[in-house]
């Protein structure tokens, strides 16, 4: 949902207070995590360049290759992480299992190892309310605006902190820009009054989004 809840066919002023945001293992379902999450910052890898000086006086351009996303979250799960047999968009409840393996059933008893299995994070900004749209599923109808962020990756950290008396969570997530067969990790879309936002395929080895 968008904080400046507009009606269909009209276009908030902001994207603001509320966004929808999903979470998938590869070749898994789609978990909800919008409830325990309260901030969501997404560093963009510098797409860099570097200037060579000639001896003429010019310049020549270098370019750098793309560097990693970084997702990072800040949010308050009350477990160790999220069931691998959860249903499809249900509640996430934990995010150590992401950078581990995530137990089957409760309780759950999580060890680090050296699995790293491979995540899809959705965030949906949209002005659709519908309690069905989810961040990545097509907007309800094309009179609804959204903007989304696809990122394919791991999750590299999770941080617990106690210091302010509130269990918190800063978690982050590392999209690398391509798979090793130069396909896309990171997809950015938007949805107008004139053309529905589409749903994102389901996430496996072969598709991305």
């Amino acid at each position: 949902m968008a904080g400046n809840t507009a009606g269909a066919g009209t276009a908030p002023e902001t994207w603001s207070e509320k966004a929808k945001v999903s979470i998938s293992l590869e070749g898994g379902d789609e978990i909800l995590f919008g409830s325990l999450t309260e901030t969501i910052d997404i560093d963009l890898g510098d797409k860099d360049i570097e200037a060579i000086a000639t001896t003429s006086g010019g310049r020549l351009v270098k370019y750098t290759p793309q560097d990693i996303t970084t997702v990072t979250l800040e949010a308050y799960p009350l477990e160790a992480g999220t069931l691998t047999e959860a249903a499809a968009n249900s509640a996430g409840t934990g995010f150590f299992g992401m950078m581990n393996t995530s137990s089957v059933a409760e309780p759950q008893l999580i060890n680090v190892n050296h699995t790293r299995d491979r995540y899809r994070i959705c965030v949906l900004w949209t002005n659709d309310i519908s309690a069905t749209t989810y961040a990545y599923s097509a907007l309800s109808t094309s009179a609804y605006l959204g903007l989304r962020f696809i990122g394919c990756g791991f999750f590299t950290s999770v941080k617990p902190s106690f210091t302010d008396g509130v269990l918190k969570f800063t978690v982050q997530m590392k999209c690398p820009p391509y798979k090793k067969d130069g396909s896309a990790n990171i997809s950015i879309d938007s949805g107008s009054a004139t053309a529905t936002l589409s749903a994102v395929t389901s996430f496996t080895d072969t598709s991305n989004f």
